[in-house]
């Protein structure tokens, strides 16, 4: 992850506000990446006041058992190798490309901190970074490690995935910010491709919206042509 952090312009274009939201389009592309391949139905995208950002879905769930030949659990090495998405046979996510690959491990790189949550076999497992190393928080004291703590218990067919990350101001530009906007547009492209995925964005910032923002389009590109045709609403 040191190469991403030397030479972030590579890998999101740059350090001011266009990089810091590539950080939001690697995380929901992920979780609608699971939507598109039939996988999750709901994604929920949060500005948090302390300009944290999270992403949420509720889709398979990144894997989180112990990796054969990096010793650690899967869900580290999602998180931390480039390009681990496609790396995972037979279970989750083994027959894709790059779900929760590249941009996961990016936004970890170029976060002061990141807490990943994962809903799979009947628990919450939660696995937290502090500038790129593993462990665990309790409330404000931090202890590196590579065990997946389980926070809570929760039915067996509940499966997902829950991001959230604290950019690293020390990478970005002062005045780089995430703009609610640009996401809710996002949210509605993202949306005309994979009819039937309902995102969710609240926006928790002081002047932020106090109402959330949330689509779903049922027709697909069917919805996006009579949207741009005739400006009706194609959200349900």
């Amino acid at each position: 992850m040191e190469a991403v952090r030397k030479r972030p312009g590579m890998y999101i274009g740059g350090t001011g506000s266009p990089g810091l939201m590539h950080l939001v389009w690697e995380l929901m592309d992920n979780a609608v990446d699971e939507a598109a391949a039939g996988y999750a139905n709901r994604i929920e995208i949060t500005l948090h006041r302390d300009h944290s950002v999270e992403v949420a879905d509720n889709g398979r769930g990144i894997p989180i058992d112990r990796h054969t030949k990096r010793k650690v659990s899967a869900l580290e090495v999602v998180l931390t190798e480039l390009h681990a998405g496609g790396k995972f046979g037979g279970g989750a996510y083994g027959a894709s490309g790059g779900l929760h690959g590249v941009g996961a491990s990016v936004v970890n790189a170029l976060s002061a901190k990141l807490v990943a949550q994962v809903d799979r076999d009947g628990s919450t497992h939660e696995l937290a970074f502090r500038e790129r190393v593993a462990g665990q928080f309790s409330g404000s004291s931090f202890t590196a490690g590579h065990h997946l703590e389980k926070v809570k218990r929760i039915s067996r067919n509940k499966t997902g995935t829950r991001i959230r990350f604290w950019p690293d101001r020390e990478i970005f530009d002062s005045e780089a910010r995430i703009d609610a906007d640009q996401v809710r547009a996002r949210v509605v492209q993202a949306c005309f491709l994979v009819p039937g995925v309902k995102i969710r964005v609240v926006d928790k910032r002081a002047g932020g919206s106090a109402d959330p923002f949330e689509f779903v389009s049922r027709g697909g590109l069917a919805d996006l042509v009579d949207h741009l045709s005739t400006g009706g609403n194609a959200c349900e």
